[in-house]
């Protein structure tokens, strides 16, 4: 059964599914979709355009699904859509993207940690980790399985490959490489994100695999472009060496060293 605190605020034009639960002080706005078994627990604020899956937890003073702050945006119909069984702490704010033809995504299984903010058009993978008071500018991609902790600033259209681990206190200006760990102002990749790894279920071949390509690219005296030559050289490439490599294939922003 759904239950909706008679101090809540509820456009009519909301659709609430089966077994949410909405707390004091809530304010949901026009066009707003919450699938089943979502739980609001007070003084949040979903703006407009808004859908949310199934089990999500949405802690006090959370604001998202609000207009982009963005000085193109110029008032057009946009959108966030956020996945399932997401955790959202107190005072995360997630905007709205700034244009019809793509929208603000988060997917399923994340946890984002106080005073996180997603800005426009980031689209956010699943099983990830943003840890408190991370910023991130607009259109950054955040691939899943990624940690991020602290007090992390993310530039524009940075993305930050899969099961990558980006320390506490970090500037990033430039992708981060899928696998591998890092952190600074400048930022400084390491090495590999081994321990995750492991405890992902990695096995050791399939590291030591990860770990020959990543060599090329941050250990050898090589430069990208000799480096992916010497990619070719090794022959068939396992699944997530080939991950590995297309992402450094696709850098737009150039790739943190």
């Amino acid at each position: 059964m759904t239950v909706i605190h008679p101090t809540a605020m509820i456009d009519a034009h909301a659709k609430i599914g089966k077994d949410c639960y909405i707390g004091p002080y809530c304010i949901i706005g026009p066009n707003v979709i919450l699938g089943e078994r979502n739980h609001l627990f007070s003084n949040i604020i979903i703006g407009k355009n808004t859908t949310l899956g199934s089990d999500n937890k949405i802690y006090s003073f959370a604001v998202i699904g609000t207009d982009p702050q963005d000085l193109k945006f110029s008032g057009e119909e946009t959108y966030l859509v956020i996945g399932s069984h997401n955790t959202i702490r107190e005072f995360v704010t997630i905007n709205r993207s700034n244009q019809i033809a793509e929208s603000t995504v988060v997917g399923d299984h994340n946890l984002l940690m106080t005073y996180a903010h997603i800005a426009h058009n980031c689209q956010i993978g699943n099983h990830i980790v943003i840890a408190n008071s991370v910023n991130m500018a607009g259109h950054v991609h955040v691939h899943d399985y990624v940690v991020i902790g602290g007090v992390v600033g993310i530039h524009q259209f940075v993305h930050i490959g899969t099961h990558a681990f980006v320390g506490g206190m970090s500037a990033i200006k430039k992708d981060i490489a899928p696998y591998t760990r890092g952190q600074g102002n400048p930022y400084e990749t390491v090495g590999l994100n081994s321990v995750g790894l492991m405890r992902k279920g990695f096995s050791s071949d399939t590291i030591a695999g990860i770990k020959r390509v990543y060599k090329l690219f941050y250990e050898s005296s090589l430069n990208t472009t000799q480096a992916k030559r010497a990619v070719d050289e090794l022959g068939e490439l396992s699944p997530e060496q080939n991950l590995f490599v297309e992402f450094v294939n696709n850098c737009d922003r150039g790739l943190s060293t």
